[in-house]
Protein backbone atom coordinates (compact mmCIF):
# COMPACT_ATOMS: atom_id res chain seq x y z
CA UNK A 1 0.00 0.00 0.00
CA UNK A 2 2.73 2.54 0.82
CA UNK A 3 4.62 2.04 -2.21
CA UNK A 4 1.57 2.57 -4.44
CA UNK A 5 0.03 5.68 -2.22
CA UNK A 6 3.37 7.30 -2.55
CA UNK A 7 4.34 6.94 -6.01
CA UNK A 8 0.81 8.01 -7.11
CA UNK A 9 1.59 11.23 -4.78
CA UNK A 10 4.60 11.45 -6.66
CA UNK A 11 2.93 11.80 -9.96
CA UNK A 12 0.60 14.17 -8.42
CA UNK A 13 3.36 16.51 -7.74
CA UNK A 14 4.33 16.29 -10.87
CA UNK A 15 1.19 17.43 -12.26
CA UNK A 16 -0.10 14.18 -14.22
CA UNK A 17 -1.75 11.39 -13.47
CA UNK A 18 -2.27 7.69 -13.02
CA UNK A 19 -5.11 4.58 -13.31
CA UNK A 20 -7.28 4.51 -10.82
CA UNK A 21 -11.23 4.32 -11.39
CA UNK A 22 -12.07 7.74 -9.93
CA UNK A 23 -15.99 6.23 -10.54
CA UNK A 24 -15.33 3.18 -8.43
CA UNK A 25 -13.18 4.78 -5.83
CA UNK A 26 -15.80 7.86 -5.43
CA UNK A 27 -15.75 8.42 -1.45
CA UNK A 28 -18.43 10.48 -1.49
CA UNK A 29 -20.96 10.35 -4.73
CA UNK A 30 -23.91 12.80 -5.30
CA UNK A 31 -26.17 10.24 -4.40
CA UNK A 32 -24.65 10.00 -0.84
CA UNK A 33 -24.32 13.21 -0.31
CA UNK A 34 -28.13 13.77 -1.51
CA UNK A 35 -28.90 10.82 1.67
CA UNK A 36 -27.21 12.82 3.71
CA UNK A 37 -28.97 15.89 2.64
CA UNK A 38 -32.38 14.05 2.95
CA UNK A 39 -31.79 12.98 6.66
CA UNK A 40 -31.55 16.22 7.55
CA UNK A 41 -34.62 17.08 6.00
CA UNK A 42 -32.82 19.30 3.49
CA UNK A 43 -34.57 18.59 -0.29
CA UNK A 44 -31.76 17.76 -2.42
CA UNK A 45 -30.54 20.35 -5.05
CA UNK A 46 -29.18 18.19 -7.82
CA UNK A 47 -30.20 14.64 -9.45
CA UNK A 48 -27.86 11.71 -7.81
CA UNK A 49 -27.68 10.90 -11.90
CA UNK A 50 -26.30 14.40 -12.84
CA UNK A 51 -23.60 13.83 -15.47
CA UNK A 52 -21.10 16.74 -16.17
CA UNK A 53 -21.91 17.00 -20.54
CA UNK A 54 -20.33 20.23 -22.21
CA UNK A 55 -22.97 22.68 -23.14
CA UNK A 56 -25.34 20.90 -21.62
CA UNK A 57 -24.58 20.92 -17.80
CA UNK A 58 -21.71 21.84 -17.40
CA UNK A 59 -19.57 25.10 -18.93
CA UNK A 60 -15.58 25.29 -19.32
CA UNK A 61 -14.20 28.26 -20.45
CA UNK A 62 -10.09 28.56 -21.27
CA UNK A 63 -8.34 31.81 -20.84
CA UNK A 64 -4.76 32.77 -21.87
CA UNK A 65 -2.58 35.45 -20.48
CA UNK A 66 0.39 35.47 -23.10
CA UNK A 67 3.33 37.72 -22.06
CA UNK A 68 5.98 38.51 -24.72
CA UNK A 69 9.72 40.02 -24.13
CA UNK A 70 8.83 43.47 -23.67
CA UNK A 71 6.37 42.09 -20.57
CA UNK A 72 3.18 43.16 -22.81
CA UNK A 73 0.15 41.40 -22.39
CA UNK A 74 -2.11 40.23 -25.39
CA UNK A 75 -5.30 41.49 -25.70
CA UNK A 76 -8.17 41.25 -28.26
CA UNK A 77 -10.99 43.87 -28.75
CA UNK A 78 -14.86 42.21 -28.47
CA UNK A 79 -16.69 41.84 -31.17
CA UNK A 80 -20.19 40.55 -29.71
CA UNK A 81 -22.75 42.86 -29.48
CA UNK A 82 -22.95 42.75 -25.57
CA UNK A 83 -19.55 44.28 -25.11
CA UNK A 84 -18.19 45.24 -28.39
CA UNK A 85 -15.51 47.92 -28.63
CA UNK A 86 -14.31 46.66 -25.10
CA UNK A 87 -11.37 44.91 -24.47
CA UNK A 88 -10.23 41.11 -22.82
CA UNK A 89 -7.80 38.65 -22.95
CA UNK A 90 -7.88 35.95 -25.39
CA UNK A 91 -10.86 33.26 -24.08
CA UNK A 92 -13.93 31.74 -24.76
CA UNK A 93 -16.18 28.21 -23.98
CA UNK A 94 -14.28 25.25 -25.16
CA UNK A 95 -16.33 22.56 -27.70
CA UNK A 96 -17.73 19.84 -27.37
CA UNK A 97 -14.76 16.85 -27.84
CA UNK A 98 -12.44 19.59 -27.09
CA UNK A 99 -9.26 19.01 -24.79
CA UNK A 100 -8.66 22.06 -22.56
CA UNK A 101 -4.89 22.59 -24.33
CA UNK A 102 -6.05 22.92 -28.02
CA UNK A 103 -9.25 24.53 -26.70
CA UNK A 104 -7.08 27.62 -25.30
CA UNK A 105 -4.92 26.95 -28.79
CA UNK A 106 -8.44 27.78 -30.68
CA UNK A 107 -9.15 30.42 -28.71
CA UNK A 108 -6.18 32.32 -29.33
CA UNK A 109 -5.68 32.11 -33.17
CA UNK A 110 -8.78 32.86 -33.67
CA UNK A 111 -9.20 36.19 -31.38
CA UNK A 112 -5.50 37.44 -32.28
CA UNK A 113 -3.88 35.96 -35.37
CA UNK A 114 -1.36 34.07 -33.33
CA UNK A 115 -0.39 30.47 -32.77
CA UNK A 116 0.88 29.76 -29.47
CA UNK A 117 2.01 26.78 -27.63
CA UNK A 118 0.50 26.77 -24.14
CA UNK A 119 3.61 26.18 -21.57
CA UNK A 120 1.14 25.63 -18.06
CA UNK A 121 -1.94 26.43 -15.99
CA UNK A 122 -2.00 29.08 -13.97
CA UNK A 123 -5.19 28.96 -12.02
CA UNK A 124 -8.59 27.68 -12.16
CA UNK A 125 -11.85 29.84 -11.20
CA UNK A 126 -15.07 27.98 -10.85
CA UNK A 127 -18.97 29.63 -10.26
CA UNK A 128 -21.00 26.98 -8.69
CA UNK A 129 -19.51 23.46 -9.45
CA UNK A 130 -20.73 23.16 -12.88
CA UNK A 131 -18.96 26.74 -14.40
CA UNK A 132 -15.26 26.35 -14.67
CA UNK A 133 -12.66 28.41 -16.50
CA UNK A 134 -9.18 27.28 -16.67
CA UNK A 135 -6.47 30.39 -16.98
CA UNK A 136 -3.18 29.18 -19.09
CA UNK A 137 -0.09 30.82 -20.03
CA UNK A 138 1.96 30.08 -23.15
CA UNK A 139 4.23 31.53 -26.00
CA UNK A 140 3.82 32.35 -29.62
CA UNK A 141 5.08 30.25 -32.02
CA UNK A 142 4.17 32.65 -35.14
CA UNK A 143 1.32 33.97 -36.78
CA UNK A 144 0.05 37.39 -37.63
CA UNK A 145 -1.77 39.92 -35.54
CA UNK A 146 -5.05 40.98 -35.92
CA UNK A 147 -5.56 44.00 -37.54
CA UNK A 148 -9.22 46.08 -38.10
CA UNK A 149 -9.38 45.21 -41.42
CA UNK A 150 -8.98 41.60 -40.31
CA UNK A 151 -11.83 42.39 -38.15
CA UNK A 152 -14.47 39.09 -37.72
CA UNK A 153 -17.41 38.09 -34.87
CA UNK A 154 -14.69 36.43 -33.06
CA UNK A 155 -12.58 39.80 -32.30
CA UNK A 156 -12.40 43.13 -34.24
CA UNK A 157 -8.23 42.90 -33.41
CA UNK A 158 -5.64 42.27 -31.47
CA UNK A 159 -2.68 44.21 -29.66
CA UNK A 160 0.16 44.17 -27.20
CA UNK A 161 -0.47 46.40 -24.02
CA UNK A 162 1.55 47.64 -21.74
CA UNK A 163 -0.57 49.68 -19.57
CA UNK A 164 -3.97 48.47 -19.13
CA UNK A 165 -5.24 51.33 -17.67
CA UNK A 166 -5.14 52.70 -21.19
CA UNK A 167 -8.13 50.19 -22.16
CA UNK A 168 -11.40 50.12 -21.63
CA UNK A 169 -12.09 46.60 -20.15
CA UNK A 170 -14.82 44.34 -20.91
CA UNK A 171 -14.22 43.72 -17.30
CA UNK A 172 -11.32 43.78 -14.36
CA UNK A 173 -11.61 40.29 -12.93
CA UNK A 174 -8.67 39.95 -15.70
CA UNK A 175 -6.10 42.13 -14.12
CA UNK A 176 -4.93 39.50 -11.05
CA UNK A 177 -4.73 36.84 -13.77
CA UNK A 178 -2.81 39.40 -15.80
CA UNK A 179 -0.44 39.79 -12.68
CA UNK A 180 -0.18 36.34 -12.20
CA UNK A 181 0.72 35.75 -15.34
CA UNK A 182 3.86 38.49 -14.94
CA UNK A 183 4.47 36.69 -11.51
CA UNK A 184 5.08 33.56 -13.03
CA UNK A 185 6.81 34.71 -15.95
CA UNK A 186 9.47 36.05 -13.88
CA UNK A 187 9.60 33.31 -10.95
CA UNK A 188 13.15 32.84 -11.35
CA UNK A 189 14.29 36.51 -10.41
CA UNK A 190 12.63 35.69 -6.87
CA UNK A 191 13.03 33.83 -4.04
CA UNK A 192 9.39 32.28 -3.95
CA UNK A 193 8.73 28.58 -4.51
CA UNK A 194 6.89 28.63 -7.88
CA UNK A 195 5.18 25.40 -9.05
CA UNK A 196 6.47 24.03 -12.60
CA UNK A 197 4.41 24.18 -15.60
CA UNK A 198 1.65 22.22 -14.48
CA UNK A 199 -0.46 21.19 -17.83
CA UNK A 200 -3.93 19.22 -18.03
CA UNK A 201 -3.26 15.86 -17.85
CA UNK A 202 -5.81 13.93 -20.12
CA UNK A 203 -8.03 11.71 -18.62
CA UNK A 204 -11.33 10.66 -18.45
CA UNK A 205 -13.47 10.85 -15.94
CA UNK A 206 -17.64 9.90 -15.92
CA UNK A 207 -18.50 12.84 -13.71
CA UNK A 208 -17.02 15.45 -12.19
CA UNK A 209 -14.39 15.01 -8.99
CA UNK A 210 -11.96 16.26 -6.36
CA UNK A 211 -9.35 13.89 -5.24
CA UNK A 212 -7.75 14.93 -1.47
CA UNK A 213 -4.50 14.86 -0.63
CA UNK A 214 -4.85 15.69 3.26
CA UNK A 215 -1.08 16.21 5.05
CA UNK A 216 -0.62 16.19 8.65
CA UNK A 217 2.45 16.25 10.73
CA UNK A 218 3.10 13.34 13.17
CA UNK A 219 4.33 15.44 16.81
CA UNK A 220 6.35 12.18 17.80
CA UNK A 221 8.42 11.84 14.87
CA UNK A 222 7.78 15.36 12.97
CA UNK A 223 7.36 12.98 10.26
CA UNK A 224 4.31 14.24 7.29
CA UNK A 225 1.42 11.65 6.73
CA UNK A 226 -1.24 12.04 4.09
CA UNK A 227 -4.84 10.68 4.36
CA UNK A 228 -5.88 7.35 2.78
CA UNK A 229 -9.07 5.92 2.01
CA UNK A 230 -9.89 2.47 2.48
CA UNK A 231 -12.57 1.55 0.63
CA UNK A 232 -12.55 -0.44 -1.49
CA UNK A 233 -8.59 0.54 -2.17
CA UNK A 234 -6.37 2.19 -0.91
CA UNK A 235 -6.82 5.23 -2.70
CA UNK A 236 -6.50 9.17 -1.78
CA UNK A 237 -10.09 10.14 -0.57
CA UNK A 238 -12.26 11.68 -3.31
CA UNK A 239 -15.76 13.47 -3.77
CA UNK A 240 -18.38 13.76 -6.47
CA UNK A 241 -18.35 17.61 -7.16
CA UNK A 242 -21.78 19.05 -6.67
CA UNK A 243 -23.45 21.08 -9.33
CA UNK A 244 -24.92 23.41 -7.17
CA UNK A 245 -22.55 24.13 -4.59
CA UNK A 246 -19.17 26.31 -4.65
CA UNK A 247 -16.63 23.50 -4.94
CA UNK A 248 -15.16 24.81 -1.66
CA UNK A 249 -18.52 24.14 -0.05
CA UNK A 250 -18.01 20.86 -1.52
CA UNK A 251 -14.80 20.64 0.43
CA UNK A 252 -15.82 21.28 3.08
CA UNK A 253 -19.03 19.23 3.46
CA UNK A 254 -16.52 16.50 2.42
CA UNK A 255 -14.31 17.15 5.40
CA UNK A 256 -17.03 16.72 7.68
CA UNK A 257 -18.05 13.70 6.67
CA UNK A 258 -14.35 12.58 7.12
CA UNK A 259 -13.43 14.27 10.32
CA UNK A 260 -16.93 15.11 12.06
CA UNK A 261 -18.58 18.61 12.52
CA UNK A 262 -15.69 20.17 14.31
CA UNK A 263 -13.27 20.57 11.70
CA UNK A 264 -9.68 20.48 12.73
CA UNK A 265 -8.11 23.96 11.82
CA UNK A 266 -6.92 23.67 7.77
CA UNK A 267 -5.91 25.32 4.99
CA UNK A 268 -6.75 24.43 1.48
CA UNK A 269 -3.28 25.46 -0.60
CA UNK A 270 -4.57 24.79 -4.15
CA UNK A 271 -4.71 22.50 -7.01
CA UNK A 272 -1.75 19.83 -7.69
CA UNK A 273 -3.50 18.47 -11.03
CA UNK A 274 -6.12 18.80 -13.56
CA UNK A 275 -7.40 15.84 -15.43
CA UNK A 276 -9.49 15.93 -18.21
CA UNK A 277 -10.53 14.17 -21.37
CA UNK A 278 -13.80 13.96 -23.48
CA UNK A 279 -15.04 10.50 -23.57
CA UNK A 280 -15.08 8.15 -26.51
CA UNK A 281 -18.93 8.54 -26.78
CA UNK A 282 -19.07 11.83 -26.18
CA UNK A 283 -21.37 12.10 -23.50
CA UNK A 284 -19.55 13.14 -20.41
CA UNK A 285 -17.15 15.44 -20.01
CA UNK A 286 -15.70 15.14 -16.48
CA UNK A 287 -12.94 16.37 -14.81
CA UNK A 288 -11.00 15.41 -11.81
CA UNK A 289 -9.18 18.01 -9.38
CA UNK A 290 -6.54 17.19 -7.11
CA UNK A 291 -6.60 20.13 -3.89
CA UNK A 292 -4.05 19.83 -1.47
CA UNK A 293 -5.26 20.22 2.57
CA UNK A 294 -2.25 21.19 5.32
CA UNK A 295 -3.44 20.55 9.03
CA UNK A 296 -2.31 22.86 11.38
CA UNK A 297 -2.99 20.79 14.49
CA UNK A 298 -0.83 17.46 15.00
CA UNK A 299 -2.12 14.03 13.87
CA UNK A 300 -2.78 12.79 17.69
CA UNK A 301 -5.25 15.26 18.10
CA UNK A 302 -7.24 14.96 15.30
CA UNK A 303 -10.00 12.08 14.95
CA UNK A 304 -11.23 10.66 11.92
CA UNK A 305 -14.36 9.25 11.18
CA UNK A 306 -14.95 6.63 8.17
CA UNK A 307 -12.40 4.32 6.13
CA UNK A 308 -9.40 6.55 6.41
CA UNK A 309 -6.11 5.98 8.00
CA UNK A 310 -3.02 8.35 8.23
CA UNK A 311 -0.06 7.00 6.14
CA UNK A 312 3.60 8.09 6.89
CA UNK A 313 5.43 8.87 4.34
CA UNK A 314 9.02 8.58 3.46
CA UNK A 315 11.64 11.07 4.11
CA UNK A 316 12.15 11.77 0.76
CA UNK A 317 8.43 12.59 -0.53
CA UNK A 318 8.02 13.48 3.58
CA UNK A 319 10.37 16.79 2.50
CA UNK A 320 9.47 17.33 -0.99
CA UNK A 321 5.62 17.81 0.00
CA UNK A 322 6.32 20.10 2.93
CA UNK A 323 8.08 21.84 0.23
CA UNK A 324 4.94 22.18 -1.63
CA UNK A 325 3.10 22.91 1.56
CA UNK A 326 5.28 25.81 2.89
CA UNK A 327 5.37 27.18 -0.74
CA UNK A 328 2.43 30.03 -0.98
CA UNK A 329 2.61 29.62 -5.02
CA UNK A 330 3.69 25.69 -5.47
CA UNK A 331 0.54 24.98 -6.31
CA UNK A 332 -2.42 25.94 -8.57
CA UNK A 333 -4.78 28.74 -7.14
CA UNK A 334 -8.46 27.40 -7.45
CA UNK A 335 -10.93 30.39 -6.70
CA UNK A 336 -14.64 30.72 -6.34
CA UNK A 337 -16.11 33.59 -8.29
CA UNK A 338 -19.54 34.95 -8.02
Amino acid sequence: MAENIEHNLIQLLSGTHFDESTSELCDFTLEEQNAAAEAQGVQPSASSNFLPVLGRTVTYIVACVIINEHDEVLMMQEAKESCAGTWYLPAGRMEKDEQIVDAAVREVFEETGLNIEVKSLLAVECAGGSWFRFVMTGTVLNGELKTPARADKESLQAKWISNMNELSLRSKDILPLIDLGKQFKHRGQTNQVWHGNILPARKSHTKNYLRLVAVIKKRCTNRAHVLVSEKNSYHFPTVEVHPQRSVHATLRKFLIELFGAELPQHRPQGILSVEHCPSENGQNDGICMTVLVAFRPALEDVSLLGKCIWQELSKEIDERLIAVVSGKNSTLPLHVVR
